[in-house]
């Protein structure tokens, strides 16, 4: 009875222990189920921390330029804007230069570098197979066996696909791929900012180019006329009537007037070679004809509204691009803080006889997950993370500068503009009255009815007034390609239908 009470004893503890585990089986069930969805929603909320705040630009942007005047469109920049100098030299230089440029060129090559990194970045975001196929035969040394005989030779032939791929779960490798692919749009608007600069550069050559030429014209008439004076000196000197004093004063004009020549040649030549280089030409094959500096056209432009110029200025996109990649930056630094989850898998066939490689029995496979947590180190991570704020903030004050600096180029161009118009004016009449009055001067020099003194200050004030006169005509076409350049240069047209208030 005490055996049978025991055995009882034993079976009643059997079930008791079946019926618990079955409970506690059910209940890690679903205590599984409940921490993968518990994990499930832990994810959810730490990757929607991942990404930071938006940054605030904190610009403001004015309703209209301060210089600007006038509602009209017809000025806008158009994509060929330097015909509007009237000058087809000047306009097969540019469109020369856009093409055989260096800069322009090294340009163009950093935006190819820039796309070959973005697919480098990306490929992060596909997985990674590769084959491999592999024959080996080996004999294993026998030299201590006791019989002497030869060692034993083994052959294996093996052919796998290996594949890796990390689950962007985070998504670090997304953040990454986007800002290197801000980063080559911010290239692309550096090249459209370097072809500016070079349209510019080149355009500024050619003026100074036809600006030498005409001051050594006007040098050269204005030495014609001291030397004709000088003649004049010289035959009233010879008849008595005037003194040594008086030739060596006219000498003294005619000399310094000479003098003036060597220096505006220089200019003149300097510049061809400058343009000869901006054109991707050696010097000695490129001559430029050059022409008059006033029958140069002076093309009206309007500046638009100042928001159109964060649109259209390039060096603005350009940082506006690169503080976005800097955000993308910022968000991969702080996803390293969470797992890396990656997946790996080979499948293949090997086999120690070649005619059985390709059998079912010599297939071979592995799949492996792997999840790696850092822990510690040594505060790399957190470094990392303020690198990439530090960055973005210092992005964030250059894309403001950026903005600000765009306006005050527009203002300060549109200032030059309308002052440099108005200096040319006034020194034409200047130029307008030394004429006459030189002119007035000369006569009575040779009816004696008046002294070698006054004809002298008034040679030098039209001398004076004439170079002063292209030297401000050269001041008002700099400033017109001073206002292209602060407006990014070519304006895409506007959509149909869309109206453009111009301040």
């Amino acid at each position: 009875m005490r055996q049978l009470d025991e055995h009882m004893v034993d079976q009643g503890q059997t079930c008791v222990a079946g019926v618990k585990a079955k409970a506690f089986r059910k209940a890690y069930g679903f205590s599984k189920m409940f921490a993968a969805l518990t994990g499930l929603c832990l994810v959810l909320a730490l990757s929607g921390c991942i990404t930071g705040d938006r940054l605030e630009l904190g610009v403001d942007i004015p309703p209209a330029y301060q210089t600007a005047h006038g509602t009209s469109a017809a000025g806008r920049p158009a994509l060929d804007w330097w015909r509007g100098f009237r000058s087809p030299e000047l306009t097969r230089l540019i469109e020369e230069a856009q093409t055989a440029n260096f800069d322009i060129a090294a340009a163009v090559a950093r935006i190819r570098q820039a796309d070959a990194q973005s697919k480098i970045v990306g490929s992060a975001l596909l997985p990674a197979v590769d084959f491999n196929a592999n024959a080996t035969r080996s004999r294993a040394s026998q030299a201590g066996n006791a019989g002497g005989g030869g060692g034993s030779e083994r052959v294996s032939y093996s052919m796998a696909l290996n594949a890796s791929y990390e689950l962007d779960f985070w998504g670090k490798n997304r953040a990454l791929s986007r800002a290197a692919q801000e980063t080559a749009i911010g290239v692309r608007f550096d090249r459209d900012t370097v072809a500016v600069s070079t349209v510019v550069t080149v355009a500024t050559a050619y003026f100074l180019v036809v600006t030498s030429q005409e001051r050594l014209r006007s040098a050269r008439q204005n030495l014609a006329s001291a030397e004709r004076v000088l003649t004049l000196v010289r035959q009233r000197f010879e008849a008595g009537t005037a003194s040594a004093l008086e030739v060596a004063q006219q000498e003294t004009l005619v000399g310094t007037q000479r003098a003036v020549i060597p220096q505006l040649d220089q200019t003149l030549r300097q510049n061809m070679v400058t343009l000869a280089v901006l054109i991707g030409r050696a010097p000695a094959y490129l001559k430029v004809r050059g022409g008059s500096l006033y029958r140069l056209g002076i093309p009206r432009v309007s500046p638009g509204l100042p928001s159109e110029l964060l649109l259209q200025r390039p060096d603005i996109r350009s940082a506006e691009a690169q503080l976005a990649g800097s955000s993308a930056s910022v968000e991969a630094a702080r996803a390293a803080f969470f797992p890396t989850i990656s997946l790996t898998g080979q499948y293949g066939i090997v086999s120690a006889a070649l005619k059985n490689l390709f059998t079912p029995q010599a297939i071979f496979y592995n799949i492996a997950a792997n999840l790696a947590q850092p822990v510690f180190d040594g505060f790399r991570l957190e470094g990392q993370l303020e690198l990439a704020q530090g960055r973005q903030v210092e992005l964030l004050e250059l894309y403001r500068k950026a903005v600000v600096s765009g306006f005050g180029d527009v203002e300060q161009a549109l200032i030059a503009i309308a002052d440099n118009a108005e200096r040319e004016r006034l020194q034409q009449q200047v130029v307008e009255s030394s004429r006459r009055a030189f002119g007035i001067g000369e006569t009575r020099l040779r009816e004696g009815t008046v002294d070698l003194v006054t004809v002298l200050i008034i040679q030098q004030s039209l001398f004076q007034a004439e170079d002063n006169l292209a030297i401000a005509r050269l001041a008002r076409l700099q400033a017109v390609l001073s206002l292209f350049q602060a407006l990014g240069g070519a304006w895409l047209p506007p959509a149909e239908g869309t109206a453009i208030k111009l301040q």
